[in-house]
């Protein structure tokens, strides 16, 4: 199955207060989590990641993607263009909070190479990690690394996705928080 990445400068960043259909998004790797009161199911799709996080009946699904993906408008919560660096934080009901980061950062050739194969020796210590076919330009195609953190009543997730043709690297953080 052929794996490239979209474009970084495509990119955009939502959180939704509710699942998303499972078919919208081309998986390549995937983990699901149980600890204490909510689960989680972290995916690596084709243009970076969906992390879908259920507490009771309170659902936050985070979606990194290309803005030309078809995804609903109903019950979206944020809506932020990949670029630059940004962040915010969400006090859901009920008491939940939902904090995230995310960075777009451009880097010169070495540095990116270094960070790339960087990325391919944590992963296959731990975390979640796919790598991608090459886009033709490039010899290596570009990297998905997931590593999450949980504890009793939060889970911290970081998500660091390559576009080689770009010499450009996205790093996420999100923070969901049960009250």
């Amino acid at each position: 199955m052929l794996s490239v990445r979209p474009k970084v400068a495509e990119l955009v960043f939502q959180l939704y207060g509710r699942a998303l259909h499972p078919e919208l998004f081309q998986v390549y790797s995937s983990r699901k989590i149980s600890r204490g009161d909510y689960e989680a199911e972290i995916k690596i799709t084709s243009a970076g990641h969906v992390i879908s996080w259920h507490y009771g009946n309170r659902t936050l699904t985070e979606v990194a993607t290309a803005a030309h993906h078809p995804l609903p408008d109903r019950r979206r919560l944020m809506r932020y263009a990949l670029r630059g660096q940004r962040s915010d934080r969400l006090r859901c009901r009920g008491g939940v909070v939902y904090e995230m980061n995310f960075q777009l950062e451009p880097v010169d050739p070495e540095i990116f190479w270094a960070f790339q194969q960087e990325l391919m020796l944590d992963g296959e210590k731990r975390g979640l990690l796919q790598q991608f076919e090459s886009s033709g330009r490039m010899a290596l195609g570009a990297i998905s690394y997931i590593n999450v953190e949980t504890r009793a009543r939060s889970m911290f997730v970081q998500a660091f996705h390559t576009f080689p043709d770009d010499h450009a690297i996205v790093k996420t953080q999100s923070h969901f928080e049960l009250p």
